[in-house]
């Protein structure tokens, strides 16, 4: 069975399907904000679709992190590792990437079982 949260026209921001959640790739509400708050901001929106699907943080299998400017790497973890679960860290990648909108600071993709 597949499960889709917050449906639009192009795409789901999340599908629960096989036993795991995949979230599509989150970024701030707030564009203008600096590193710290976009990284806040695109938390909480892994955070309530992880809900919204049952499931947590703690289940996270693996999270990918966008940065636009890889300068932005030791402050966007400085957030992030606040936020994980430390006994259950998931799998990780970071790159730097051009993002759709130049304002955009980070953008992060989350697969977690429910």
């Amino acid at each position: 069975m597949i499960k889709r949260y917050v449906v639009g026209s192009r795409m789901s921001q999340a599908v629960a399907a096989g036993g795991m959640v995949h979230i599509a790739g989150q970024v701030a509400d707030d564009r203008k904000a600096g590193i710290v708050s976009q990284t806040q901001q695109v938390l909480a929106k892994i955070d309530a679709l992880l809900k919204e699907a049952g499931t947590d943080r703690s289940k996270l299998i693996a999270v990918n992190v966008f940065l636009p400017h890889i300068i932005d790497f030791d402050t966007m973890n400085s957030v992030y590792d606040a936020w994980i679960d430390p006994a259950n860290p998931p799998a990780r990648a970071c790159v730097e990437a051009r993002l759709a909108d130049p304002d955009l600071r980070v953008e992060m993709t989350a697969v977690a079982l429910l």
